[in-house]
C-alpha cells in the first residue's frame, strides 16, 4: 500500500516473521542483510499502483525479485472469506518458497514512459468522444437541429450551435460542455505532436515501417503494439499472444457440457480494442481477408467472425515483428 507494506519472511519450510513496515524496498533489504545475513533473498509482491518502481530498486540491491498478478497468485474459499493484508504476504510468502509463483513481464523504463505516452494519447481520444457525445446529448434535449450535422464537431458547427437561441441555463450548460471540449481537444492535439515525435524517433522508425505493410495497420497502432509487447520472442507461441492480448473465449467446461460465454475479460484491453478496429479495416482492404471474413459469416454473425479475423491480423503482426521483414498481400486471382 501507499502508506505501508505487509511483510511476511519464510525459510524453506517455515514462516520466520510476520510484521508490517515503512513502503520501501531499500529498508526491507536493509532489514534482510542486518537479520539474515547467509542467505539467498528471492522478494515478491502483487502489481498494484506503484508499478515496478520498487521491483528496480530491489534488483539494484542485488535482491531477485518478482512481480505477480493479483490473479495468479494460488488461493482458497477460506482465504477468499478472511481476506486481509496478513492473509495475503502470508500466501505470497508461502507460494514463492513453493516455487509455484510467476511473475509477470516487467518492461524496461523507457519502454514503460513510451507506453505512457500512447496510452494518454488513447485516454484523451476517449475523452474527447465523451465531449462530443454530450454536446450532441443536449442538442437533442433542446430540440436543435443544425443542417450538415458534423459528428467531428468542427469550428463551423460550434459556431452555428453558439448562435442559437437558447434560455439561459441552457446557455450556461451549453458554454461549459463546449469550454470542456475545447481543452480536451487541445489536449488532444498536443498529445498526438508527441506521439508524432516519438514514432520519428530511430528505434522505431524501422517497426512502425514494418507494422504499416500490413493492411489495417495504421502508424499509430504499430506503435500501441511496438510499446506494448516490446520484445515479441518473449512469447513462445501465438497461443500465448492471443492470451495476453486477449482474443481468447471465456470457456467453462465439465464432463461432456462445454460453454463459451464471449471473450475471455482477462487481456490487454487496448491491444484488443485497436486489433479488432484494426481487423475492420483490413477486410475492406485485404482481399484474403475479405474472402475468410464472408466464409466465416456463412455461419456465424460478424461480431464472431471479426474476432477470427482478429486472430489472424495477430498472427500477421508477430510474423513480421518475428521475423523483422515486411508483409507481403496476398493476391486473390
Amino acid at each position: 500500500h501507499k502508506k505501508s507494506w505487509k511483510v511476511c519472511i519464510r525459510s524453506a519450510h517455515m514462516e520466520l516473521r510476520t510484521f508490517s513496515q515503512n513502503p520501501s524496498a531499500t529498508a526491507l533489504s536493509q532489514h534482510l542483510r542486518n537479520n539474515y545475513r547467509s542467505a539467498n533473498y528471492k522478494v515478491a509482491y502483487e502489481a498494484g499502483f506503484c508499478g515496478f518502481n520498487h521491483y528496480r530498486e530491489f534488483i539494484r540491491e542485488g535482491i531477485n525479485c518478482i512481480v505477480v498478478h493479483p490473479a495468479d497468485v494460488p488461493t482458497t474459499d477460506k482465504e477468499k472469506q478472511r481476506k486481509s493484508d496478513t492473509v495475503d504476504c502470508r500466501k505470497l510468502g508461502k507460494t514463492l518458497s513453493e516455487g509455484s509463483l510467476v511473475g509477470i513481464f516487467v518492461p524496461g523504463i523507457e519502454q514503460q514512459d513510451d507506453r505512457g505516452i500512447i496510452r494518454f494519447y488513447q485516454q484523451m481520444i476517449k475523452d474527447q468522444t465523451r465531449s462530443k457525445n454530450r454536446i450532441k446529448g443536449l442538442i437533442h434535449l433542446q430540440g436543435i437541429t443544425i443542417a450538415g450535422d458534423d459528428t467531428h464537431c468542427s469550428n463551423n458547427f460550434i459556431r452555428c450551435l453558439k448562435e442559437r437561441p437558447l434560455t439561459p441555463s441552457a446557455k450556461l450548460n451549453l458554454d461549459l460542455l463546449l469550454q470542456a471540449y475545447a481543452q480536451v481537444r487541445g489536449m488532444v492535439l498536443s498529445a498526438t505532436r508527441q506521439v508524432r515525435v516519438m514514432s520519428r524517433q530511430e528505434r522505431y522508425q524501422k517497426k512502425l515501417g514494418l507494422g504499416s505493410t500490413i493492411p489495417g495497420i495504421g502508424e499509430i497502432t504499430a506503435l500501441l503494439f511496438t510499446t506494448e509487447i516490446g520484445d515479441i520472442v518473449r512469447f513462445k507461441s501465438f497461443d500465448e499472444l492471443c492470451d495476453y492480448v486477449g482474443v481468447v473465449p471465456n470457456v467453462k467446461g465439465s464432463g461432456d457440457r462445454e460453454s463459451v460465454h464471449g471473450l475471455t475479460h482477462r487481456g490487454h484491453h487496448q491491444l484488443r480494442e485497436k486489433l479488432i478496429e484494426a481487423s475492420w479495416r483490413a477486410v475492406r482492404l485485404d482481399p484474403a481477408l475479405t474472402l475468410a471474413f464472408n466464409v466465416y459469416c456463412k455461419r456465424m454473425n460478424k461480431n464472431k467472425a471479426i474476432i477470427k479475423i482478429a486472430r489472424k491480423m495477430l498472427n500477421r503482426i508477430r510474423f513480421v515483428m518475428k521475423n523483422q521483414t515486411p508483409y507481403v498481400t496476398a493476391v486473390i486471382k
